[in-house]
Parts: structure tokens; sequence; C-alpha cells
């Protein structure tokens, strides 16, 4: 069974559309290593232009053996180099009832 996840990039100053680019090409190389479904991801951005991205892992085994993957920690190591990774309960949207976003 899959599992959804939420993930939260805070961009780094000047980084931001490097962080764009990187997040909407990096799920064909996470599906190539049988990590991620094909569903579709959900992206969108907060006020202070943090990107949230919604997308679902295969499995929690596949999350677990995303640590050992070469290809992921490159894609780790290029995320790292354009932002900081979020907790979404940190995010001013996630303190509303109905949180809101922009689409991207």
């Amino acid at each position: 069974m899959g599992s959804i996840s939420v993930a939260c990039y805070k961009p780094r100053p000047g980084q931001e559309e490097a962080l764009l680019d990187l997040v909407r090409n990096h799920l064909p190389p996470l599906r190539a290593e049988g990590l991620v479904t094909d569903r579709a991801p959900i992206l969108m951005r907060t006020a202070d232009g943090t990107i949230v991205e919604v997308f679902e892992w295969v499995s929690q085994e596949a999350i677990a053996g995303a640590h050992g993957n070469q290809a992921v920690r490159d894609l780790w190591k290029r995320f790292e180099a354009v932002c900081w990774y979020e907790t979404p309960s940190n995010l001013a949207e996630f303190q509303n009832m109905f949180a809101h976003f922009e689409p991207i």
C-alpha cells in the first residue's frame, strides 16, 4: 500500500527557480527506482515562498529503502544545495483550520 508524503522546501536565497525546476523533475528518477507511484504530485507555494509537494511513495519499504539508494542520495544533495527542508507545522498556512496555497 502506498504512503502519501508532504514535503516542504524553503528556497535558499536566489535559488527559487532552481528549486522549482528540481521539484518539477525529481519524481521520474524516483519512479525509475520503483520508489514512488505514478500518481501526479500536487505542488503549491506558501506566502513566504516555501514550496509544498504532496506525492505518493510505493510503500513504507520504499521509504525505508530510499535512505540507502544512491539515486535518492544524489537528489537529496541537489535539494540541499537549493533549499532547506521545513516541517509542515512550522508553516503559517498549516496554523489555520483550512490551509490555502498558491498552486504551482
